[in-house]
């Protein structure tokens, strides 16, 4: 089975009116995941008439961003106090200040130093992990990235909406044996699992930039060949139960695979548009 693909920046494709939603309502849509971390921390503070540790309430995003609010109720409703990219910081525990679960953050503009108090060492270790992650990714942080990874810890039947789903036989060339799986198809990704009773994916394929296409193969009546856009990766062979069941599942992964297209590819359309229709 392949692990889940890292692959470059691509878009949604849609109609040519683009609707934009405004406000903090996207981390209640079905199926995306919530901040990496967020809750109450002690901020050390050297400003102000009060100097001392003030209470605040912190949202580090995926995209490795730390927000901080005066209070829980005022995320998605006011501006945030401050924004640090943590991208390339240093996060370490300061046992200087003789207070316990104190850690703090050197963003890598070093224009400031975060001092930060947790209210138990299980809390402490939780941001210190998620900080640490934001600090040094391992790859691109891609927001469908959190969310595929997120979809990929669900029942097959708790994912929302899914474009196409049912049984798939996936060929394994270096044994030449076929291997059953319930399959998903959500967003351009399809989700493997070894049975609709099983309480996550086994693995995932992510298809953005993969061609589909029916082929004949060995003593298959037809089979879903799934060819990848680069030399580098991998082609995936595929059988549904019988050829109506093929055809299903290819008119699906044609129109899940075309709702995306490389960013520069999606810039390059844009640009050669009449001048009328790049109009805002």
């Amino acid at each position: 089975m392949s692990q889940p693909l890292n692959y470059p920046n691509y878009i949604l494709s849609g109609p040519d009116v683009l609707t934009l939603v405004v406000g903090s309502d996207i981390s209640r849509c079905p199926n995306t995941p919530w901040p990496t971390c967020r809750g109450y921390l002690h901020k050390r503070t050297h400003s102000g008439f009060l100097k001392g540790w003030r209470k605040r309430w912190f949202v580090l995003k995926h995209d490795g961003y730390l927000l901080y609010y005066k209070q829980k109720k005022d995320e998605g409703k006011c501006r945030p106090l401050d924004v640090t990219k943590l991208e390339g910081a240093e996060i370490e525990i300061d046992s200087s200040l003789g207070k316990p679960f104190v850690f703090k953050c050197v963003p890598q503009s070093g224009t400031r130093t975060f001092c930060l108090c947790a209210t138990s060492n299980q809390e402490m270790k939780r941001w210190l992990e998620a900080m640490d992650k934001a600090a040094h990714p391992v790859c691109q942080n891609h927001v469908w990235i959190d969310v595929t990874l997120h979809n990929s810890s669900l029942p097959p039947l708790a994912i929302k909406n899914p474009e196409c789903l049912g049984l798939l036989h996936q060929l394994d060339r270096d044994q030449d044996v076929w291997a059953q799986y319930y399959c998903i198809l959500k967003d351009g990704c399809l989700y493997f699992y070894a049975s609709i009773r099983s309480t996550q994916a086994t693995g995932g394929l992510y298809l953005q930039g993969y061609s589909v296409s029916e082929q004949v193969l060995s003593f298959k009546q037809s089979v879903i060949e799934l060819n990848p856009p680069s030399e580098e990766l991998k082609t995936f062979y595929f059988c549904a139960e019988n050829e109506t069941e093929n055809k299903r599942w290819i008119t699906a992964l044609k129109a899940s695979i075309r709702k995306w297209l490389p960013l520069h590819q999606a810039i390059e359309d844009f640009m050669n548009r009449p001048l009328e229709e790049t109009r805002m």
